[in-house]
């Protein structure tokens, strides 16, 4: 009887550091997504601004990449609050 008590607590010891590592794994994949969603941005805005005929168009062009920017942000910390919201749970 107590051999199975001892071995409950590691068992739940493991899967706990299992858990958190599948956590920390997804919540870096979502940071890399992030980058790349900012990389993206930056050369969209780019090629905007590069192909404005007016500075209009180049203003556009800025306010685009920054909105895109920001939603990206917003979309991963969406995305790591709901990882930890059930890693907690």
């Amino acid at each position: 009887m107590e051999e199975v008590r001892s071995s409950s607590p590691s068992k739940r010891s493991h899967e706990t550091s299992t858990s958190r590592l599948k956590t920390n794994c997804l919540s870096f994949t979502v940071s890399l997504h992030e980058g790349f969603a900012y990389v993206k941005a930056f050369f969209v805005g780019l090629t905007k601004k590069l192909m404005a005929k007016n500075e209009r168009e180049a203003t556009e062009a800025e306010l685009q990449t920054s909105k895109m920017q920001v939603e990206a942000t917003d979309a991963a910390e969406d995305t790591k609050n709901r990882l930890n919201r059930s890693h907690v749970n």
